[in-house]
């Protein structure tokens, strides 16, 4: 519950949070005077809660959404009919370049993909993100204000509904009729990058069986991927799995093997 009492007394998440953006604001001025903090808009239902509370607060903000060329058509159409004041940011590679120029495909444990298409923006400022403890066990160790790991970015980070249940997420976009993308009335969980490898083969055949285009976009970049990898491979002195068409490398990365590796955390996972 966002209201909850108990013997110490009654506890407000939804004003606690808006006094956390309230106290941090002077140090998200002074890393920017001029826009204050950086929202990091990635579309979901927690984005929509910060970005919400921000305005509750009356703190200075400028949200951005990274688009990374695997976003969800009805996750862009709903940023731009319910969120738009939330700058849509283009990337600087598709994901065809990317998976093509890092030799092999992202998975749960080399996740360059999202520290290049979505942790990029935000450099030197404070950024406000909708992390929460309860979303997994590598989140548990989050903090509500803390540095981000890559001293090059120079970012600081406010998690200000971090200690968060799901529920109370929802509870909030009830009670105060914050719009959510359609997808979550469909059942999708996850409304990020189509394909995206943290959410697991399972929910990646869902998604391409929903959307085929961003299956023929993924085969799209292990073709290219394959096309580099035999031009560089007589200088490449690495470990070097052996495929040799782009179904060997579709059966791999939707496979349990991959799953295997040890997980890698990002910024915003």
């Amino acid at each position: 519950m966002l209201v909850e009492t108990d013997l110490f007394g009654t506890r407000d998440k939804v004003a606690e949070a808006i006094e956390r953006l309230r106290f941090y604001e002077g140090l998200a001025l002074r890393l920017d005077p001029e826009k204050g903090y950086f929202v990091a808009d990635g579309g979901g239902k927690d984005s929509g809660v910060i970005v919400e509370l921000c305005k509750m607060a009356g703190v200075k903000f400028e949200a951005h959404f990274h688009r990374t060329t695997l976003d969800p058509p009805e996750l862009i159409r709903f940023l731009r009919e319910h969120r738009p004041e939330t700058i849509l940011d283009r990337t600087a590679k598709t994901i065809v370049q990317l998976v093509r120029d890092n030799g092999t495909p992202p998975s749960r444990w080399r996740r360059y993909c999202c520290s290049t298409l979505k942790e990029t923006g935000g450099k030197g400022k404070l950024v406000v993100t909708g992390v929460r403890w309860a979303e997994s066990n590598r989140r548990k160790g989050r903090a509500l204000i803390e540095t981000c790991k890559r001293p090059e970015t120079g970012k600081t980070i406010l998690n200000p509904i971090v200690d968060w249940s799901t529920e109370e997420v929802w509870e909030f976009h009830r009670k105060y009729n914050v719009p959510y993308c359609s997808l979550y009335d469909e059942g999708f969980d996850r409304v990020g990058c189509v394909g995206c490898p943290v959410a697991g083969s399972k929910f990646q055949k869902v998604q391409f069986k929903r959307w085929p285009g961003f299956e023929k976009l993924w085969r799209r970049a292990f073709a290219a991927m394959l096309e580099k990898r035999a031009v560089d491979i007589a200088t490449y002195d690495g470990p070097f799995p052996k495929w040799d068409t782009v179904d060997a490398v579709w059966a791999w990365w939707l496979g349990d093997q991959r799953n295997e590796e040890p997980e890698e955390p990002g910024l915003f996972d």
